[in-house]
């Protein structure tokens, strides 16, 4: 199984996430979500994969969130618009991300993610 986990050094949640998986003897790839944030197709299809609404995927305790008045406008935005704000910048993104094969994980809920991964 081959996944990228796209996370934040200084995130107590992605450190916890990251022990799971490697307690868990999962391989994953790990890219940092603020200087390497996913594109805006790969956004869309963890939205899609995820069969979240779109504003699971925001980040809504973090600055960026709050500083772009998110609370406000997302609501009135269309999910190409949420994507293309996500995609500009890595601190709305809710963390840790996860892309598999067939799958995306938005946060770090243990029992979801064994399911997912099968551990």
């Amino acid at each position: 199984m081959s996944i990228v986990v796209y996370q934040y050094s200084k995130c107590g949640t992605c450190k916890k996430a990251r022990q799971f998986l490697e307690e868990a003897g999962v391989d994953f790839k790990s890219k940092d979500i603020v200087t390497n944030p996913p594109s805006k197709v790969l956004l869309a299809k963890a939205y899609r994969l995820s069969g979240l609404p779109i504003k699971k995927l925001f980040n809504t305790s973090g600055q960026s969130y709050r500083d772009g008045g998110f609370k406000d406008k997302l609501p009135k935005m269309t999910d190409d618009q949420a994507l293309t704000a996500l995609a500009a910048d890595g601190k709305l993104i809710k963390r840790p991300l996860v892309l598999g094969d067939g799958f995306a994980l938005v946060g770090f809920q243990e029992d979801e993610w064994r399911k997912a991964l099968g551990v």
